[in-house]
């Protein structure tokens, strides 16, 4: 007799069962690198909401609804999540999420800043589960590079050892 099925133990199994599947890591694209190793914390740069069809841009609160940026923002996460398995190796090598900044490009009388970057914030739950949840913030910007709806920066504890590719300046 077989016992019941196993749950999905590593961030990409529990994301593979949710049917999300991490990209490719897009390259910076202006003079800086993707993330930096400072010990056990990984500092990763802004990522945005681009897909190898492009980026998703417009004002949240006027060309964006809430709901279009949230999924900006998943969308963010995972480009995120790609560049912590680029650097690190594996997702598992993440001890914990600690902190995300979010930044949301916005009209002016937008109120709604948290719900958009919740996006990101529940796919790094659904993917690290109670390590996942972290510190963070949500502010509105006048604009953001290239017109993106979204950008979000990550700093994630990273388990002993290096990181192949990190810059450990």
């Amino acid at each position: 007799m077989q016992g019941a099925p196993s749950s999905p133990s590593t961030p990409e199994e529990r994301l593979r069962a949710a049917g999300v599947y991490l990209p490719e890591p897009r390259r910076p694209v202006a003079n800086f690198v993707a993330g930096v190793r400072e010990g056990d914390l990984l500092f990763l740069s802004g990522q945005g909401p681009v897909t190898a069809e492009g980026r998703k841009v417009g004002k949240v609160g006027r060309d964006v609804s809430v709901e279009e940026a949230y999924a900006h923002a998943r969308l963010t996460g995972l480009n995120l999540l790609a560049q912590i398995k680029a650097l690190a190796g594996s997702l598992d090598a993440v001890s914990r999420v600690v902190k995300l900044f979010g930044m949301v490009n916005a009209t002016e009388d937008f109120r709604d800043h948290p719900a958009v970057i919740d996006g990101c914030s529940d796919l790094m739950i659904e993917a690290f589960g109670e390590a996942g949840r972290h510190a963070r913030s949500a502010v509105g910007m006048s604009s953001l590079p290239g017109g993106i709806t979204v950008e979000i920066e990550a700093v994630v504890a990273i388990r002993s050892g290096p990181a192949p590719g990190a810059d450990r300046s």
